[in-house]
């Protein structure tokens, strides 16, 4: 799970402004607010309240890929559409580790799986309906599915076609299948016995069903309102708020959808009246406005950027108080793309492990508290399967191994260095950071990095073979988050080679013996075994080179002034942006 300005600072300002001017005063919470406090929201919930009414306002300095449920795969959407969208499944809204537990949400139960566990069943809860009042069907929710994995790719960026997990577990036909690709044809993966119920039949057991099942595709699409990638400017909702408007690049705003009933709906109180989503807010001015009470919340979820994290950090500001430090997991790493020479040779890539300065990437995100702590693979600790390991010491201070470096260019036939250029999202000031950090220590062994931002909407669907020929890219700033917490779901995504191709998250892991123990750990009944193979690719990942690892996501974020019911929700790594809502007027 990936977890994102308009063109122009100019533009960007003018939002800004606008948004200050229409704001409402802060109400700074009710006569029973709490005393703000540092961490305050992690692990349990800051200033519960059942008051109901007022308007969360939501920024973010670019767009990301969709609000299409169907055709989004950043963590910040992932969290954010459950307010409009119902999957099969959901995450339990908690704080702490409860919330990594999977609660039914749509359906009424998680799924029920057959002896031979090849079937998983749901049944939809009795009452559900679209935001128009028309009755949810278990069609609609197939729909939903085949429709995000066509296999046209019409929805490039979703989790159905770049996760690649339904492709490999459902017992799906040879050829094309989808609503896109072939209209009107009845696929016999899914299965609908009555409007209520919805069976999935695999190919082959996997015990993890329900974690599909959770994922955003499985909420309904009315097939009569679909018409592919431009189904985001019209999403038909199945939860408690619909849009009220939506102008590309700009903003969007959500208000209550009256045909949702809370009686089927055990796991969304729904408070807030209103949700106002502003896009192309320059990341300072979202801090600023955070921090002054005119915004509530960065939907982007990584954190306060550099110019207010002095402030944030200092004990004596009041800003400290009203922070937090929650972890996740997840990794800010960069691809090393082996399409591109001299990087298909695995002595050149080794050479930018030995040389790179990890502490230099470190620092790029904020240092220990802001970034996280250092990285030497792809895993990180709260997965199973991590064991600790490290194949390019980088010395006592983590500055790199130069002589090592000069060594590997030697062995790849490159002993001056090369030229190559790195790509990192324009509006991410850390992304910027890291490639300059990159290029700094990269050149002292003489591989000269040109740096090249893009912009995060279009980021990942950019990397096309001929994208990267034209601009000679060999590193891509990236990160990843679970999509769920074992190996498959952190790994699964992000070292298939058979996904590499425009949208996909791997941009450069490319090693079939790779691929083989995916499908080997995917066939393994044994959790332990199944376990050490995940280990086992995560040092494949490491010997081939294939990735440069950077930090554990940690990040330093900032409590709206005016909201209630924060916490920090364990499987997003963000506030939860659906249990929010507005504090009690004054």
């Amino acid at each position: 799970m990936r977890k994102k300005t308009v063109s122009t600072v100019a533009t960007a300002t003018v939002l800004a402004m606008a948004m200050s001017a229409c704001s409402s005063t802060p109400n700074n919470g009710g006569t029973n607010a709490p005393t703000p406090e540092f961490n305050a929201a992690v692990g349990k919930i800051y200033y519960e309240s059942d008051y109901k009414g007022g308007t969360l306002k939501f920024a973010i300095s670019e767009d990301w890929d969709s609000v299409d449920p169907g055709d989004t795969y950043y963590g910040l959407s992932w969290n954010l559409v459950r307010l409009y969208a119902r999957s099969l499944v959901m995450y339990r809204p908690a704080p702490g580790p409860a919330g990594l537990e999977l609660v039914p949400d749509l359906a009424e139960s998680l799924g029920e799986v057959s002896d031979d566990g090849l079937t998983w069943t749901y049944r939809l809860r009795e009452g559900v309906k679209f935001e128009d009042g028309t009755p949810i069907t278990s069609k609609d929710v197939k729909y939903a599915v085949m429709r995000a994995i066509d296999t046209t790719g019409t929805l490039q960026n979703g989790v159905g076609i770049q996760g690649g997990y339904l492709q490999a577990i459902l017992d799906l036909p040879d050829g094309d299948y989808g609503p896109y690709a072939a209209p009107g044809q009845d696929v016999s993966a899914i299965t609908t016995p009555d409007d209520r119920t919805i069976v999935f039949h695999l190919k082959q057991p996997f015990s993890g069903f329900d974690y599909i099942a959770m994922l955003p595709l499985t909420a309904p699409v009315p097939e009569s309102a679909d018409d592919g990638v431009n189904y985001k400017t019209h999403v038909v909702s199945s939860g408690p708020y619909k849009f009220e408007s939506y102008n590309a690049g700009v903003g969007f705003t959500l208000v209550r959808n009256e045909n949702w009933d809370p009686a089927t709906d055990p796991n969304r109180k729904a408070l807030p009246d209103r949700y106002e989503i502003r896009l192309g807010v320059a990341a300072d001015d979202i801090d600023n406005q955070i921090a002054s009470g005119d915004l509530d919340v960065d939907l982007a979820g990584t954190g306060v950027q550099s110019a207010m994290l002095a402030q944030v950090l200092d004990e004596n500001n009041p800003l400290h108080a009203r922070a937090d430090n929650p972890g996740s997991a997840r990794q800010w790493y960069t691809s090393i793309i082996g399409r591109t020479a001299p990087l298909d040779n695995v002595h050149c890539r080794r050479a930018i492990l030995y040389a790179y300065d990890r502490t230099g990437y470190q620092t790029a995100y904020g240092g220990p508290l802001a970034g996280g702590d250092i990285s030497t693979q792809a895993l990180v600790p709260p997965i199973p399967g991590y064991q600790k390991f490290d194949l390019y010491p980088a010395g006592p201070d983590n500055t790199g191994d130069l002589d090592k470096a000069r060594q590997e260019l030697a062995e790849c036939g490159h002993p001056n260095g090369f030229d190559i250029t790195i790509a990192y999202r324009s509006d991410r000031p850390k992304e910027q950071a890291v490639a300059e950090s990159l290029q700094q220590s990269l050149a002292r062994v003489g591989i000269n990095l040109t740096l090249l931002g893009h912009p995060t909407s279009g980021y990942f669907s950019s990397f096309t073979d001929e994208f990267i020929r034209e601009h000679n890219i060999g590193l891509a700033t990236n990160g990843w988050a679970a999509d769920w917490n074992d190996g498959y779901g952190f790994l699964g995504a992000i070292v298939d080679s058979r996904l590499i191709g425009p949208g996909s998250s791997n941009l450069g892991v490319n090693d079939p013996s790779i691929d083989a123990l995916i499908d080997q750990a995917l066939l393994e009944p044994d959790l332990d075994k199944r376990t050490a193979i995940w280990s086992e690719i995560d040092r494949k990942v490491m010997e081939g080179a294939f990735i440069v690892p950077g930090v554990w996501s940690k990040a330093v974020t900032l409590r709206s002034k005016n909201a209630a019911n924060v916490f920090v929700h364990e499987a997003f790594g963000q506030y939860d942006y659906m249990a929010m809502s507005v504090a009690p007027p004054a």
